[in-house]
């Protein structure tokens, strides 16, 4: 696959694709006020795009999955076979769209998002999706299209090939991992999540998505991780080998009733241009957890959850940022490394085995 260059004296060129007009207007009218981004054209169908793809060479593509004549999903994997760019998935608010919008990830798409409808104003959409472009714009494509989600030999939960590992996990009981990340979260995630063993200590992941995709999302990596993965709900008790993530479009706290640990969600306003926010997620476990909690900052754009981790890491907690060459964006890692929020830097395939060393040293 070839890697997407991009020249910062130019605008991001988009072309939108979406059969609804209302949403081809919406992203147009936000899209266009932003300096550094040029809407280069629409398409009401795939064929439509293959034409205008040819055409105009756009740097990003906003698809929509559900649309005439040809399934968005089905032109992704033709458009990455033969034109390989970064495609930003558009799905409606269901969690039957939270599972089509994962399998388009699969294909090669390098974020989702959800249509405009009434759980968020167009202003909260114009704000994300002027986020997500300029990421899009960023990644090399041939990165972010290995996902192995479908690459599974089967549902079941993956056998520990440690009973080292698993012994000494079992001694720590009292402690928390959180985890921030956003683009290119989905892919590292998983990676991260299968190599944790069953006795795991809780682990509270916020990942940049909308609502229903983050339970579709969840869902998917219970099927074949160890751990139990599942979408969090307010007052969840977080204990050993569970794994929440918090729900898209709310906000998730770490919050403690005398030894017991457990879970907040709540509404509010975007933080740090996110809702759910790692800096809300990494902050509250700063200080219901202190030195007892592990902060990881993993691949994507912007400085969200840098603060947070510099709070966890003055409280005693030790931290770690995804390096340079295995983060899709370097965006977050980068920030936290910056304001020295940041213990230890490693690459995704080792960061699981780091967080387990240091739990053992506990």
């Amino acid at each position: 696959m070839a890697q997407l260059l991009f020249d910062l004296n130019r605008k991001i060129k988009v072309l939108i694709v979406d059969d609804s007009a209302v949403v081809r207007e919406i992203f147009t009218r936000v899209l266009s006020n932003d300096s550094e981004i040029e809407v280069v054209g629409t398409a009401t169908d795939p064929y439509m795009a293959r034409d205008k793809i040819v055409e105009l060479e756009p740097d990003v593509i906003t698809l929509d999955i559900e649309m005439p004549r040809m399934d968005g999903i089905t032109f992704l994997k033709r458009l990455m076979q033969f034109k390989p760019l970064p495609v930003i998935i558009v799905s409606s608010l269901t969690p039957e769209g939270g599972e089509l919008a994962l399998e388009a990830m699969d294909a090669g798409a390098v974020e989702v998002m959800s249509k405009p409808g009434a759980s968020y104003t167009v202003g909260d959409i114009g704000i994300e999706l002027v986020q997500k472009v300029k990421a899009a714009s960023r990644v090399i494509v041939s990165k972010k299209i290995s996902n192995d989600f479908n690459n599974k030999n089967s549902h079941s939960k993956k056998k520990s090939s440690s009973s080292l590992t698993t012994k000494a996990m079992s001694l720590t009981t009292n402690q928390i991992v959180a985890v921030g990340a956003s683009t290119g979260g989905v892919q590292a995630l998983e990676k991260f999540l299968l190599a944790m063993p069953a006795l795991s200590p809780g682990i509270l992941i916020v990942q940049h998505m909308p609502e229903h995709f983050t339970k579709s999302f969840a869902n998917r990596l219970n099927s074949i991780c160890e751990v139990e993965v599942m979408e969090a709900n307010d007052g969840d008790h977080i204990i050993p080998s569970r794994v929440l993530i918090a729900p898209g479009n709310h906000h998730m706290m770490l919050n403690r009733s005398g030894s017991v640990y457990y879970v907040q969600i709540k509404d509010g306003p975007f933080v740090s241009g996110h809702r759910p926010s790692v800096d809300i997620l990494f902050k509250s476990v700063a200080q219901y957890a202190g030195k007892n909690a592990i902060g990881v900052i993993m691949t994507g754009m912007g400085s969200d959850g840098a603060k947070g981790l510099k709070e966890m890491h003055n409280q005693g907690a030790k931290t770690i940022a995804q390096d340079e060459a295995s983060s899709i964006v370097f965006g977050m890692p980068k920030e936290a490394i910056n304001i020295k929020a940041v213990d230890f830097i490693y690459p995704l395939d080792q960061i699981a085995l780091n967080v387990i060393k240091l739990i053992k040293e506990r």
